[in-house]
């Protein structure tokens, strides 16, 4: 009979070796926090995210989603670019478009995927067959909630998750297997009385600790949402073109994180602080060819036009945006024009330095 004690060590130190930063392991019972989850989708904070309304208990209920589910093996990977441009440096530099530090480098669904297919073989030359299922942001699955129970951090109040010794900059995946594996204990809360990221939020999406309402959101406007950005959110959103980072670049906690020792994940084609203008000028081949292999190449050309239009119009008044936003006003698109007239807009009630 395996020792399910010794096994749990030997897994960890597998997926230290692989390159994850941390591993940790729980059981799967989450009922608290499909109440949570339950009670977000009833006040319909997931905005057009239907699919995790109609994913029902899965996510919360692991078994449900690979059946013979026992234990959650998590793991955390660092991935803050060591040699990115800063971050505040861009966000101040309306010229400039700003996309989330998770996305700059090679899609992390396959990096880390990779990894945890490579962790589960590792564990199959020990015990021989048994049954697993590697997930990375991929299907419904309640990541942070198995992360803390496994020891990896706690549910920040901008619900993210955060460890003392790393912060928050790193990316989630499981195993769900069905060996009955030693677990951990579940990590405890440390934000107090602290609330940077819900006073920083440009939207106020963070409608209270742990309530975070999507629809708000710029991560959720800027990838999720395929439609048009409501009006009212387009100024808060300044010059992020993908996603937003504000409430991690605010947590104290941050001060511990870790740079990521992962190439794959390293800046590629100047998506640290590059000029909004020709990013804008990006044609559909040039778009798919820049971001193959990235993240940012799911949300498609035409809502990629969509959040620079959005970011050209919040830019400081210049000929040359004008010019950028005019050369798009044909575009077969509607929902990109639309962007781009009242991108127009904003830039002609702005007087131009000088």
């Amino acid at each position: 009979m395996a020792d399910y004690t010794q096994l749990a060590d030997d897994v960890k130190r597998w997926g230290m070796e692989l390159g994850f930063q941390q591993i940790g392991i729980s059981a799967t019972e989450l009922g608290d926090d499909e109440v949570h989850l339950m009670n977000w989708l009833a006040a319909g904070r997931h905005g057009e995210m239907d699919y995790m309304q109609r994913h029902g208990t899965k996510r919360s209920r692991p078994a449900q989603l690979h059946a013979g589910t026992l234990r959650v093996i998590s793991v955390r990977m660092d991935y803050d670019p060591p040699h990115a441009r800063d971050a505040w440096e861009v966000l101040e530099e309306g010229s400039l478009g700003y996309v989330s530090r998770y996305a700059l480098g090679r899609d992390y669904h396959k990096v880390m995927r990779a990894r945890l297919q490579k962790l589960a073989e590792r564990i199959e030359t020990t015990v021989g067959p048994f049954g697993y299922r590697a997930f990375v942001d991929s299907a419904p699955v309640l990541e942070k909630a198995l992360a803390r129970n496994a020891g990896l951090g706690w549910i920040g109040k901008h619900t993210n998750l955060i460890n003392k010794q790393a912060g928050s900059w790193f990316f989630l995946g499981e195993l769900y297997t069905d060996l009955p594996l030693a677990t951990d204990e579940a990590a405890s809360d440390h934000c107090g009385t602290c609330v940077r990221c819900i006073d920083i939020c440009p939207t106020q999406a963070i409608v209270g600790p742990q309530q975070l309402d999507a629809r708000r959101c710029i991560a959720y406007l800027t990838i999720e949402l395929r439609g048009s950005i409501p009006v009212d959110l387009r100024r808060p959103i300044g010059n992020r073109i993908y996603g937003c980072d504000d409430c991690q670049l605010v947590c104290p906690w941050n001060k511990f994180a870790k740079k990521s020792t992962e190439s794959d994940f390293e800046s590629r084609h100047g998506l640290d602080g590059e000029s909004l203008v020709k990013l804008f000028a990006w044609s559909e081949e040039e778009f798919l060819k820049l971001t193959e292999g990235s993240a940012i190449r799911r949300i498609g050309h035409e809502s990629w036009l969509r959040n620079v239009a959005v970011a050209l119009g919040n830019a400081p008044r210049s000929d040359g945006i004008v010019s950028a936003l005019a050369s798009r006003m044909d575009h077969p698109s509607e929902l990109v024009r639309e962007h781009v007239r009242w991108a127009l807009d904003e830039q002609s009630g702005k007087t131009q330095p000088g």
